[in-house]
């Protein structure tokens, strides 16, 4: 399963092979209650047909009209929305938010192939644009945060900002493997047991061959990266958990009842973890949403994920605007 930026990308791809110009508009940086976070993408065809978004749909209807008026930019610029409190109010921007958005003009296929292949292979692309020129510079690189203006060069990323290691090839590890990178992780699978690499059948998942603790040590878990047990298996599943807790990891869960939690929990600190270190552990794992069925668990899981993501990028973005304000 691909990410939105995939699908966006590919249909205005379609679009340009077909002989229509279109404009890439990306979230810079947003105040206030701004529907969609920074780095979210859209792209308008010349006749106003439009897909991706922007914001719930407000300033989409507005760029589709100047678009059809042919009154886009011509050059790579900067547009807001919000501003002003009766602008807010017009376009429906919720709570007085404020949208700053980088626009493109798109003539060429060209300009998104390098984009759509980095996604495709899961590798994380800067590509930093020149509002003056119209330069181009495209590199791989690791994460670095979030979209921004660094002079004349807007600088945005495509492709996996986060990893997610999947201790368990199981039923619940396939469709949770495939739902994840819909939401643009780079899914990571482990698990020594042969007959479970045998029918291992996911696209796009990368298998890690190797015990679980070793494999956890293997790839070094950072800030963005998140790390999830659920073969059920207290050997297989506590072995990955005990190098986990001790990572940089932004999230750590393991399947498993209330009362399994509890003999984990107990078994973890016989070995040499502190009592912070197995705090961190979320088990049950996933959001509390009655979920029963592997489809409804990796949902609950996953939204867990999101929301634990979500409040560190909110952290992240504080931090940015605390460093403005008070330079």
């Amino acid at each position: 399963m691909k990410s939105a930026d995939w699908e966006v990308l590919t249909r205005a791809t379609e679009w340009l092979n077909d002989g229509h110009t279109a404009h890439l508009f990306t979230v810079i940086q947003t105040w206030g209650s701004a529907p969609r976070l920074p780095g979210a993408v859209l792209v308008v065809r010349d006749d106003g047909h439009l897909i991706g978004s922007v914001s719930g749909g407000c300033i989409e209807d507005d760029l589709a009209d100047k678009a059809r008026q042919q009154v886009l930019p011509e050059q790579p610029s900067i547009m807001e929305y919000g501003i002003s409190q009766t602008e807010a109010q017009r376009f429906r921007i919720p709570c007085g938010g404020r949208l700053q958005i980088f626009v493109e003009p798109l003539v060429d296929a060209a300009q998104l192939a390098p984009i759509l292949n980095s996604i495709e292979q899961r590798k994380l692309l800067k590509r930093s644009v020149n509002v003056t020129t119209g330069q181009i510079k495209l590199a791989n690189v690791l994460p670095e945060g979030l979209p921004r203006m660094e002079g004349d060069w807007f600088h945005t990323y495509f492709g996996p900002q986060w990893r997610l290691l999947i201790i368990g090839a199981n039923q619940l590890g396939s469709v949770l493997a495939s739902m994840a990178q819909v939401l643009d992780f780079d899914v990571l699978i482990c698990d020594p047991r042969e007959e479970m690499q045998a029918e291992w059948h996911v696209e796009g998942a990368k298998w890690v061959y190797g015990m679980p603790d070793d494999v956890v040590l293997e790839i070094e878990p950072d800030a963005h990266t998140a790390i999830v047990a659920v073969t059920h298996d207290p050997k297989l599943d506590d072995m990955a958990l005990l190098e986990a807790l001790k990572s940089n990891a932004f999230y750590v869960g393991a399947l498993g009842a209330v009362k399994n939690q509890e003999k984990r929990r107990a078994r973890l600190r016989s070995f040499d973890l502190t009592e912070a270190e197995i705090a961190k552990l979320n088990g049950p794992v996933g959001l509390n949403i009655g979920s029963r069925t592997p489809a409804e668990i990796a949902i609950a899981i996953l939204a867990e994920l999101i929301q634990v993501r979500s409040q560190q990028q909110k952290m992240g973005i504080n931090v940015v605007e605390n460093i403005r304000c008070t330079a």
